[in-house]
């Protein structure tokens, strides 16, 4: 097939969504599919990659530095596309290019498919505009159900969309990278710069240092464990808007930055307790990864948790946006001698290895050929 894929985030950026959309393109690529993406400019073109890329202007986003928009460009798309008319046109996100590709594709008659990655809407009261909520679920309801498929990370994603009128709803959920995030990633050398010996437990915070995230949480989950041990060591791997309020928060902790690749990878499996609060996640791609890694997490019981954890097994979850239950989850885990701790990390990685990515592209083709399928049958522009 001719793939046309579009999205705001992409690498370099990092987040779940930009490694997500890159591992589909990667294995689709790999598939033998002609592939070409559709983002902002956050960086030169990927020209190592095996795909085209149309590049747009990018402008950040109001009240949420780092992260960007795609400038739209309608009549760009429509004369790309009728040069290289795809077979599908799969839009990942609903900003401005988005918005363009889906009417471009529209005028062009071509099929359309798409993907809800992140709960923006639900973002708004962390930033000043929550009282845009039912505009925003407005716009994302009236987007997706102007394509012929939506790809959700979970069941509990579908059931909360379709309560709020989205239609024609699926599940497509996440995959790890085993070549990168495994056991064998435990780097006793960084435990040693961290302060740490062997028989010390370690507890991880990995993700992006912002509001949505709940970054309190995870302060008051560090403060539990070294009440209970003084030995614990807390480290938080990332950075973003919410960094300086968590440093000053807990000073106790090692921040360790934004960290990629195989260096992420040692990150989290050198640690023993995954700590993982954010209540915003559509999948949750840390807790994954985590847990390939080898590491017990504690999270809340919904996305990733939800189809991941076995409770008391290869993690611990508490319900869903009962901070005092979270906690008694961290203090029982603090409680845990190292042995049993580490045997929990040992079969969370069991669990996380059947979660790959050829799996989920396999899937994703599937719902791409479906979308194709669909489209009336037009001669392809050479």
């Amino acid at each position: 097939m001719r793939i046309a894929l579009v999205t705001e985030t992409f690498p370099p950026e990092v987040n779940g969504v930009a490694r997500t959309l890159e591992q589909l393109s990667l294995g689709l690529a790999g598939r033998g599919h002609e592939l070409q993406v559709v983002r902002p400019r956050q960086g030169p073109p990927t020209a190592d990659r095996p795909w085209r890329e149309v590049l747009s202007l990018a402008c950040p986003i109001p009240m949420y530095p780092g992260l960007r928009f795609g400038v739209p460009v309608l009549l760009r798309l429509r004369r790309r596309w009728r040069e290289w008319r795809p077979d599908v046109v799969h839009i990942a996100t609903e900003g401005p290019l988005g918005l363009a590709a889906l009417r471009a594709a529209n005028v062009l008659d071509l099929p359309v498919s798409s993907t809800f990655h992140t709960n923006f809407h639900d973002y708004g009261r962390f930033y000043g505009y929550g009282g845009f909520f039912k505009v925003a679920v407005a716009y994302l309801r009236w987007f997706h159900n102007r394509t012929r498929i939506t790809l959700v990370p979970g069941p509990d994603v579908v059931e909360r969309l379709a309560d709020r009128g989205f239609e024609r709803l699926d599940v497509l959920a996440r995959g790890v990278d085993r070549e990168q995030f495994r056991p064998n990633r435990r780097d006793p050398e960084l435990r040693r710069e961290w302060g740490v010996g062997p028989d010390e437990r370690v507890a991880v915070y990995v993700g992006r240092l912002a509001s949505e995230k709940n970054p309190t949480l995870a302060i008051r989950a560090f403060e539990s464990l070294r009440r209970q041990d003084p030995s614990w060591r807390c480290v938080v791997v990332g950075d973003g808007p919410a960094a300086a309020e968590m440093r000053d928060g807990f000073p106790g902790a090692i921040y360790a930055g934004m960290r990629r690749g195989a260096d992420l990878a040692a990150h989290y499996a050198s640690g023993d307790l995954l700590i993982f609060p954010s209540l915003t996640e559509t999948f949750g791609n840390v807790l994954l990864e985590g847990m390939a890694c080898g590491v017990a997490p504690i999270g809340f019981d919904y996305a990733a948790a939800r189809q991941l954890v076995e409770h008391g097994v290869d993690g611990l979850v508490a319900p869903r946006s009962d901070a005092d239950a979270f906690l008694e989850q961290v203090e029982r885990a603090g409680a845990m001698p190292l042995a049993d701790l580490r045997s929990m990390g040992d079969r969370a990685a069991t669990k996380a290895a059947g979660w790959t990515w050829q799996r989920i592209v396999e899937r994703f083709e599937g719902y791409l050929r479906a979308v194709a399928g669909q489209a009336p049958a037009e001669a392809r522009a050479a």
